[in-house]
C-alpha cells in the first residue's frame, strides 16, 4: 500500500533518534553521556503529582470538554494575568496534549494550500514539518550568529509576499536559547501588524531565564499585537512534566475556536489526570520552579567556559532554556570529518557522548547539548569532547 504523499517528505525528529542511539548504546553496557533530550532532569514537584492522583481516586477519570477542563482554563486565565498582565476570556484559551500538539493544531486550522510560514533559523525541529502537513509552505531565514540568532526588521520586511499567513517567533529558543527583548520585539510586531501576519509566539521556556534576562511576551506590548498572536506555552519544561502532555494555546477567540472543533474530532480532549495536575501547577507553590531554573543557570555558568575552550568550538552565551548551540564547523573540519554529522556520529560511537546535530535545526555547523542533566555528567562529558577532538588534532 502506498503511504500518503505528506507523510513521505516528513524527516524524523533528529532529537529523537539520537536520544534512541545513545539508549541503543547504553543498553549495550556502554557509558554513554546523553546531551540530547529536550526535558529536565527534575521529577515532577510531589504536590503536582498528589493532585493527579487525588483526582484519580475521585474518580476523575472520564472525559472533559475538548478544550480543556473550565477549572484549568481559568488558572491559565490567571497566569496570564499575573505574568503578563494580559487578560483572555476561557474561550480564548485551548488545553492541548502539549504545546507541540497546541502548534499542531493551530497549523491545522489557519493554513491552506501555498500558505506561507516564516520559520527563523535555527528553529525547533517540528515547525516546519508540521507546516508542511498543513499545507503550508515553510519560508526559511536565517538569523545570523552575529545578531544572537535573531531576525532583523530588514530580513523579515523581505521575507513577507502576499501568501504569508504568519510567523513564528520562539523565546527564549530552542535551540540557541537566545531572548528577543521589549524593543526587538516591537519593531517585528509593528511589521507583522502592518502586513497582516499572524504572530505565533511559543514561549514554553519563559520561566528559564538567566542572568540580568528578561521575558516579555509579544502579546503584551498593545492590544493589537495580543489580537495578533497566538500564544503557545504548557507545563512541560517550567514544572518538569514533560511526559504529561499538557499544553495552551491563547489567542483570536475564532481561532481558539477552529482548534477546539479539530481536536474534538482528534483527541477528544487532553487527559483527564494530566489536566489535574497542570492546575496544581499553575494553582500551587513556585518554589521548585525556581529551584530548577537556579540549578540549570548553575550548570551553564560552569560549563560554559569549559566549552568553549575546547578548540575549534565557539558558542554564544545564551540567556535562556538548557541548551548550548556551539558551531563546531571548524573543530570537525580540523578533526578531519567532512560534516557536523560526521563529527557527531564519531563524537558519540568513540567518545560516547551524544549531542544534536544542527542539521535538524537548519543549522550544519552547529550542535545543541542540553545541560538538563547532572553537572558531574555535564562536566564529564565536556572532557571527553575535549579529548576527542585534541586526540583527532594530534
Amino acid at each position: 500500500m502506498k503511504l500518503a504523499s505528506r507523510v513521505q517528505t516528513l524527516t524524523p525528529s533528529s532529537t529523537l533518534a539520537i536520544t534512541a542511539k545513545a539508549k541503543e548504546l547504553k543498553a549495550q553496557g556502554h557509558d554513554v553521556i546523553g546531551l540530547g533530550a529536550g526535558e529536565p532532569d527534575f521529577n515532577t514537584p510531589q504536590h503536582i503529582i498528589e493532585a493527579a492522583t487525588l483526582s484519580m481516586n475521585e474518580g476523575h477519570t472520564k472525559y472533559t470538554p475538548s478544550a480543556g477542563l473550565p477549572k484549568l482554563k481559568e488558572e491559565i486565565v490567571g497566569k496570564l494575568k499575573r505574568d503578563h498582565r494580559l487578560s483572555y476570556k476561557a474561550s480564548e484559551i485551548i488545553v492541548a496534549s502539549g504545546a507541540k500538539h497546541a502548534l499542531y493544531t493551530l497549523f491545522q486550522a489557519i493554513l491552506d494550500e501555498g500558505d506561507e510560514v516564516i520559520v527563523p533559523i535555527p528553529y525547533w525541529v517540528s515547525y516546519p514539518e508540521q507546516v508542511k502537513l498543513a499545507g503550508g509552505i515553510p519560508v526559511y531565514v536565517e538569523g545570523k550568529e552575529e545578531n544572537d540568532f535573531k531576525l532583523t526588521r530588514e530580513q523579515l520586511e523581505e521575507s513577507i509576499t502576499a501568501k504569508t499567513k504568519a510567523l513564528i517567533i520562539n523565546s527564549p529558543s530552542n535551540p540557541t536559547g537566545m531572548i528577543y527583548s521589549k524593543e526587538e520585539l516591537q519593531v517585528i510586531g509593528e511589521v507583522c501588524l502592518e502586513n497582516d501576519v499572524l504572530i505565533v509566539s511559543d514561549e514554553i521556556y519563559e520561566k528559564l531565564i538567566y542572568g540580568n534576562a528578561s521575558h516579555t511576551s509579544i502579546a503584551e506590548l498593545s492590544p493589537e499585537l495580543k489580537e495578533q498572536t497566538i500564544l503557545i506555552n504548557g507545563v512541560s519544561k517550567s514544572y518538569s512534566m514533560t511526559g504529561w502532555r499538557i499544553g495552551y494555546a491563547a489567542g483570536n477567540e475564532a481561532i481558539i475556536k477552529a482548534m477546539t472543533n479539530l481536536a474534538s474530532h482528534s483527541t477528544s480532549n487532553p487527559t483527564t489526570t494530566a489536566q489535574y495536575g497542570a492546575i496544581a501547577a499553575y494553582a500551587g507553590p513556585q518554589d521548585k520552579v525556581e529551584e530548577m531554573r537556579s540549578s540549570f543557570e548553575e550548570r551553564l555558568n560552569i560549563i560554559y567556559d569549559k566549552l568553549v575552550a575546547i578548540p575549534g568550538i565557539s558558542c554564544i552565551k545564551p540567556h535562556g532554556a538548557f541548551y548550548l548551540f556551539p558551531n563546531v564547523k571548524r573543530a570537525a573540519e580540523q578533526a578531519g570529518y567532512s560534516s557536523v554529522e560526521e563529527f557527531v556520529t564519531a563524537l558519540l560511537e568513540e567518545a560516547l557522548v551524544a549531542v544534536v546535530p544542527g542539521s535538524g535545526f537548519g543549522a550544519d555547523d552547529y550542535i545543541r547539548l542540553s545541560y538538563a542533566t547532572s553537572l558531574d555528567q555535564l562536566e564529564e562529558a565536556v572532557e571527553r569532547i575535549h579529548k576527542f577532538v585534541k586526540g583527532k588534532m594530534a
